[in-house]
């Protein structure tokens, strides 16, 4: 490998500021930051949202399913959106 072609491939500490977890994971990201965590001195880089709080992995996911125009439109008609039968 060409030496000066290559981002330098290190540990990288990520806080998640909305959670306030710590990661510390090999990246090439670029950061002036340093912090120390558990004995050691990592470059540091703090992101708003990871697996520690994004909905869809911590299982607290809402679900839009009736939302919109449509159920507004049956709700200000009262019509019921259940399936209806023409065999009457």
């Amino acid at each position: 490998m060409k030496t000066e072609l290559h981002p330098e491939y290190r540990e990288v500490l990520f806080h998640d500021t909305s959670s306030d977890t710590y990661f510390l994971i090999n990246s090439t990201v670029q950061t002036n930051e340093t912090k120390e965590y558990e004995g050691g001195t990592y470059p540091y880089m703090t992101v708003d949202i990871s697996s520690a709080s994004h909905p869809f992995y911590t299982g607290k996911q809402k679900s839009a399913t009736r939302d919109g125009r449509v159920a507004r439109f049956n709700k200000r008609y009262n019509r019921n959106t259940e399936s209806t039968s023409d065999d009457e």
